[in-house]
């Protein structure tokens, strides 16, 4: 190949890889989003504060798809929320899923939303799990964590939550009795960014950014930086 031809092979190159390439901007949870109430129960919670993996991370990227700004999206074969923003942006945060056969896939919207709120595990919890109370206050104990989101279809409780955990350490695994866990100051921070009547998309298996499905994908490839 002549000196022109390979320079103009590595342009091309650099060209392709510049259009695949973005910027994953991670982003720490705000101080902003925790009010004393939060502060002083999450300095009580006696689990692990263990780091969530780096691509599980909170953070701005790329959006592809059309759902309106303000729409919360979850990829639950990657492990996913975003939380869609204007001018094709999202915030990205990781979660955990329900294991494929307790998850729930379809659209939604938040029909409630409390702060610590309390939990009272469902008949099929009950059914699964041996010696639950039947209801478990609110705090730093709780597995519905901080923020809990209901997800509503119509104006029926689908008994699906988005919601905070204090088990941190599962976040990027579909281990859950079906809701969607996210670490507390991330669910802190969406809460704060969502409101009742919210429209919550939970992708179909195969339907996200996965490599069985790219031309879906939710965002492109990105650069984490160091």
């Amino acid at each position: 190949m002549s000196s022109l031809g390979t320079k103009l092979g590595l342009l091309a190159a650099s060209l392709m890889l510049a259009g695949c390439m973005q910027t994953t901007t991670f982003e720490k949870a705000p101080e902003a989003s925790l009010k004393p109430r939060d502060k002083e129960l999450l300095a009580q919670a006696r689990y692990e504060k263990v780091p969530v993996a780096e691509p599980y991370r909170r953070a701005i990227v790329t959006y592809h798809r059309k759902e309106a700004p303000g729409s919360i999206v979850v990829d639950s074969d990657n492990h996913y929320l975003y939380y869609v923003l204007e001018n094709g942006k999202a915030i990205r945060y990781g979660v955990t899923v329900g294991e494929e056969a307790l998850a729930f896939s379809g659209i939604a919207k938040v029909g409630n939303m409390q702060e610590w709120p309390k939990w009272t595990p469902t008949k099929d919890i009950h059914s699964r799990i041996a010696g639950l109370p039947a209801q478990v206050p609110g705090g730093p104990d709780n597995p519905l964590g901080a923020r809990a989101l209901y997800l509503f279809q119509g104006n029926k409780d689908t008994l699906f939550r988005i919601h905070g955990t204090n088990q941190p350490e599962y976040i990027g695994a579909s281990i859950s009795s079906g809701c969607i866990r996210m670490t507390n100051e991330d669910v802190i921070d969406l809460y704060s960014r969502a409101k009742v009547g919210s429209i919550v998309v939970v992708l179909e298996p195969k339907a996200g950014d996965s490599p069985v499905n790219p031309k879906l994908a939710l965002q492109g490839g990105g650069s984490f930086p160091n």
